[in-house]
Parts: C-alpha cells; structure tokens; sequence
C-alpha cells in the first residue's frame, strides 16, 4: 500500500471542495453529480467517501467554506474601513454577474439550499447571520436592530437583484436590474 506525504489528505479534501464549490455555483447543487466532481478532481468515485460521507456532507462543507471565505471578506472590509458602499457596488457588478463559479454562494445556491435537510439549511442559516451582523456593523447610524434591519434589507436585495441579472437573456435590462439594485441596496444601508 502506497503511502502518502503528511497533509496529502487535508490537501485532496481541499481540492474536492474547491471542485464542488465551482461546479454547484455554475451548474447547481442538482445538475452536479459526484462522478463529474470527482472525474474533475482526477479521483476516483470510491475516493470520495474517504473525505465525506454523501453528497449532502459535501453540500454543507461548500457552503460554510465559501461563506466562511465571504464572511472574511466582510471582516477584513471593516478592519481596513472599506466603505459598504464599495462592497455593494462590487457585489452588484457585471463582473461579479457573468462569474457565478466564483461568486457569491448565496446567489448561486439560494433557491436550492430552501429544498435541503435541515442540518443543510441551519449552517447556511448561521453563515449568513454572522455576514448580516458583518454588513450591520458597517452601517452608518442607527441602533443594532436598525442596522441589522437595513442589513438583511440591502442583502436580500443585492442577492435576489444578482439572480434576477444572472437569469434574463437581455443584457441591457440585466444592466438595468444590477444598476437600480446598486441604488436600492445604497438606500437601505444609508437608512432612506
């Protein structure tokens, strides 16, 4: 039996996920199978289960893996004074649009994770309160629960105007969808 260097199986876990993550944001949790993610991985099917018990165990680590990558994102925006006003134009760019892969995880898988497990839907759940607690420290003014309210109001925003850009086949009126989103979500997070 071979061995393998110390960290080698750390290092294939991590390349699983990044697969999986890039293949559930552009193609969907449902469309993707773990034979393409594995084949893509250049792993066999049986190598899988070494790294994770099913599919569903994979699902959860890619979203608390790259929601924990987002939430960091959000962290080190505070700690360098990164204005939320910057982060929303990002996040709202036809940049961030045409690359789903790479993107937000929420915008990609959102209307998939409704359709998981519970366990599935509570760590997204935790993420994404830990990112509203991030974007609600970056309001200007208010109380907590002012700005946490603005918070989940900008994000929910941001998230289902990316969708909606991402889904319709006029390029100009996904312009339109990411522009008006930008002065919306601008709105909520300034407390108009």
């Amino acid at each position: 039996m071979a061995r393998y260097d110390k960290g080698h199986r750390d290092t294939t876990r991590r390349h699983i996920l990044d697969v999986a993550s890039t293949q559930f944001r552009e193609n969907g949790i449902a469309a993707v199978g773990l034979a393409g993610i594995m084949a893509e991985a250049g792993l066999t099917n049986g190598a899988f289960y070494t790294h994770y018990a099913s599919k569903e165990d994979l699902v959860r680590a890619v979203l608390c893996d790259a929601l924990e990558r987002r939430e960091q994102r959000h962290k080190d925006n505070l700690e360098n004074g990164v204005a939320l006003e910057t982060v929303i134009r990002d996040y709202l760019s036809p940049r961030h649009r045409d690359r789903a892969a790479t993107g937000c995880p929420t915008a990609a898988l959102v209307s998939e994770i409704a359709r998981h497990p519970k366990a599935t839907r509570e760590a997204f759940t935790g993420k994404i309160s830990d990112i509203l607690a991030l974007m609600a420290a970056q309001m200007p003014e208010g109380t907590p629960a002012e700005r946490r309210r603005r918070a989940i109001a900008a994000y929910a925003t941001m998230v289902g105007a990316l969708q909606l850009s991402r889904a319709v086949s006029d390029r100009q009126l996904s312009e339109e969808i990411l522009e008006n989103a930008v002065d919306a979500a601008l709105a909520l997070a300034k407390g108009r």
